[in-house]
């Protein structure tokens, strides 16, 4: 999973500031890294349908953030699918 290195370097890279955990691009981020090692898991175990449904959780929750950050502020949510490379 994500490790505490990992997560303040993501922290820092979206925050500012490394106290800065509340931001939505912080919290996308980090939904995202943990998204990602989600979806390994599953490659290896395809019959975990416990980690699927918490993989499904997990999107829906980068989702509804997104689409907040995209009401309020389209030039920072285009900035954040940009580096995470979300959207194609």
């Amino acid at each position: 999973m994500v490790t505490q290195e990992r997560k303040a370097e993501i922290v820092k890279q979206f925050g500012g500031a490394s106290a800065n955990t509340g931001k939505p691009e912080v919290q996308v981020a980090l939904l995202t890294e943990h998204i990602n090692a989600l979806a390994g898991h599953l490659e290896k175990h395809k019959k975990d349908n416990h980690s699927r449904r918490g993989l499904l959780k997990l999107v829906g929750q980068r989702r509804k953030m997104l689409s907040y950050l995209q009401a309020n502020d389209i030039t920072r949510y285009r900035a954040v699918v940009a580096a995470l490379s979300l959207r194609k």
